[in-house]
């Protein structure tokens, strides 16, 4: 009786222990918006190992891929396009919807031309950092030998 009762304990602090998981938080950062707004490339993609480990990202294409990439962010509708078209790659285009919110998140859906965006259920949430007028950065955590480290997407305005 006595080990029953222990397991029902132990049963209730394990569950009113766990931390509680929240979902990306969809405050607009109305102002980090406003700045990313126009049209930008991809000018580097860079991990530690990128010199000998090749990662797929966006379930898309090899990262060195996005290098050169064409991103329009369109602000007021937090629409917008990109299009891959390195030497070596396939070439890929889609709009996309993304928005900035209050944490720094940076949330991106990939559209299918059938689908409006509310009715896309996956998508990726990326860091933004180091944010100017004319550069800023994305940061994607990626498993790389092991260890969690950043993928980085380096913005330029054109």
């Amino acid at each position: 009786m006595k080990k029953i009762i222990l397991l029902i304990a132990f049963s209730v602090f394990v569950v009113g222990c766990k931390p509680k998981q929240q979902v990306t938080s969809t405050k607009v950062d109305n102002k980090s918006e406003r700045v990313i707004k126009g049209d930008w490339t991809i000018t580097s993609v860079t991990y530690p190992g990128s010199e000998v480990i090749k990662v797929k990202v966006f379930e898309l294409a090899d990262s060195k891929c996005f290098v050169g990439s064409t991103w329009r962010f369109i602000s007021n509708n937090n629409a917008g396009s990109m299009a891959l078209s390195a030497a070596g790659c396939n070439s890929y285009s889609s709009d996309i919807s993304w928005y900035i919110n209050k944490d720094g998140k940076f949330v991106l859906k990939f559209l299918d031309e059938e689908l409006k965006a509310k009715k896309v259920k996956q998508g990726y949430i990326l860091t933004v950092a180091n944010q100017t007028e004319t550069s800023f950065q994305l940061l994607d955590g990626i498993d790389v030998g092991k260890k969690r480290v950043n993928l980085v997407y380096q913005f330029e305005k054109k």
